[in-house]
């Protein structure tokens, strides 16, 4: 039986290897043989959780944490940082302070880790890889949160406990106690994290609670809306590396519910029901992108879904999930502002609208648009691929936060 066990997995392999080898090399990507690498390996992954999903082994979602999770580094502090797994505010955060003797008050950021809402931990190397550099070359405080995931917790479990430690760190007392300024805290995430960080610095703004203002949010390749899932972005990034367009749509639907009709529903792009239809204008790509993302692209109406699953899941309409969804007038009081989009990436256009109505609106916004580069690249700056691209994307995100925190 071992023979035959292993002759399987042999030829089972064997016709995946055989199937990938010749995924095209997209040309238009800078070192396109490591993309296609990457392409292929996590296209493999995928799969394998697809095919584990259906034959009811382990949930999707699961089978892929068991990737994530094979790559969490410890909390090790070294010469310069010192590092713990702790908990503020009843949350599990991994914390990164400085030991070099500070000069006067230092700075702060409250950093929410991507994954779709259900993957990733503070704990990832390459995670723990970005907040400890970000605390050492900003000598900052880092509060990296593990905020309960998907699919044990939806929405807004996520969005309330990335809230509650931003809101209990920020009170005088806790930031005196780690030496930092008040006037010089920000908040930031890449992809799923971008979308908690931007929810928080707008909820921050309606809290009366809430004495210290962010001085800025930098937003790596936000996810801001679920709203209508065919923008150009979508389109043209379909089957693009990392991130396609239908595991984007599973993300989404599982931040908020288990129930696969929602999936379904926004597959077809038609889950928002007649009522809601005035919160389209909020994310009218054919008015809110540039000439350039609009070209050979036709703006179509919506198509409206039942009710019935905005009622049962109303999350998706939630600004608190959505932030592209908040109006104009809520928008004008956000801080500074620093948002990285990639061309090759579904969520390219949510990044380059929130950009625009923030301009539109008078916030001082930085847009950094990496035509060449692909979703979650600045988390392949530690792998052995060591993309160049990602450590461009790193060093503009870390030059900015020093210039601006």
């Amino acid at each position: 039986v071992g023979m035959g066990a292993k002759l399987l997995c042999f030829f089972l392999a064997s016709a995946f290897i055989a199937y990938y080898i010749y995924a095209p090399v997209a040309k238009d990507f800078e070192e396109p043989w490591k993309v296609m690498f990457l392409s292929i390996s996590f296209s493999a992954i995928r799969n394998l959780a697809e095919v584990a999903d259906q034959l009811g082994l382990v949930d999707f979602v699961e089978a892929l944490s068991l990737v994530t999770n094979f790559d969490r580094v410890t909390a090790v502090s070294d010469e310069n940082i010192t590092v713990t797994d702790t908990k503020l505010n009843d949350v599990a955060v991994r914390l990164y302070v400085p030991r070099q003797a500070s000069t006067g008050l230092r700075r702060a950021m409250v950093f929410f880790h991507g994954g779709g809402w259900s993957l990733g931990h503070a704990g990832m190397r390459s995670y723990d890889y970005l907040t400890r550099l970000t605390a050492n070359r900003l000598n900052a405080v880092v509060v990296s949160v593990n905020y309960r995931l998907a699919p044990k917790y939806h929405f807004p479990v996520q969005f309330e406990d990335a809230y509650s430690v931003t809101k209990f760190f920020l009170q005088r007392s806790v930031l005196s106690q780690y030496g930092v300024d008040p006037d010089r805290v920000c908040v930031a995430g890449d992809s799923a994290g971008g979308n908690l960080a931007a929810a928080v610095a707008q909820h921050l703004l309606e809290d009366s609670e809430v004495e210290t203002k962010l001085k800025a949010q930098a937003l790596i390749y936000p996810a801001l809306q679920a709203l209508d899932l065919d923008l150009p972005s979508y389109r043209e990034n379909a089957h693009k590396p990392i991130l396609t367009r239908s595991l984007m749509v599973r993300l989404w639907s599982g931040y908020f519910t288990a129930d696969p009709s929602l999936r379904e529903a926004m597959a077809s792009n038609r889950h928002v029901p007649v009522e809601s239809s005035h919160l389209f204008q909020f994310v009218n790509w054919s008015n809110l992108l540039p000439e350039e993302l609009k070209k050979g692209h036709a703006y179509t109406a919506p198509l409206y879904g039942s009710p019935e699953l905005a009622q049962k899941y109303p999350g998706f309409l939630d600004v608190r999930a959505a932030p592209l969804l908040a109006s104009d007038a809520r928008l004008r009081g956000l801080p500074l502002t620093y948002i990285v989009t990639c061309g090759h990436d579904v969520l390219r256009d949510d990044g380059v609208m929130y950009a625009g109505r923030l301009r539109a609106v008078g916030v001082p916004v930085t847009h950094d648009h990496f035509k060449d580069a692909f979703h979650a690249a600045m988390s392949f700056v530690v792998s052995p691929l060591d993309f160049a691209v990602g450590k461009r994307l790193l060093d503009k995100y870390i030059a900015w936060l020093n210039e601006n925190l």
